[in-house]
């Protein structure tokens, strides 16, 4: 059973995402979530934020071309059966 998050969109919509791996780069969590518990839909890398903000369960999307390239690469390879488009 795959972790759901609930996040509130700029608008007050919300969303849901479901956890399909995490890991730590550089010190810092990172979350691949998906829109669709089978993992098919879209993707996106979160940082987790928590920790310097003092607050439980904050989550940024990861948009530097870098970071993202870097944390993808470590998905990629820790999910070597699953196709990540950026």
């Amino acid at each position: 059973m795959l972790e759901r998050l609930t996040f509130q969109g700029e608008h007050g919509e919300k969303m849901e995402f479901y956890v399909l791996e995490q890991t730590r780069v550089n010190g810092r969590d990172y979350l691949l979530a998906a829109d669709s518990a089978e993992g098919d839909g879209e993707c996106l890398i979160l940082k987790d934020l928590s920790a310097e903000e003092d607050r439980e369960g904050l989550y940024e999307i990861v948009e530097d071309e870098r970071e993202l390239d870097a944390v993808l690469t470590v998905f990629e390879q820790l999910l070597d059966d699953v196709d990540i488009a950026k």
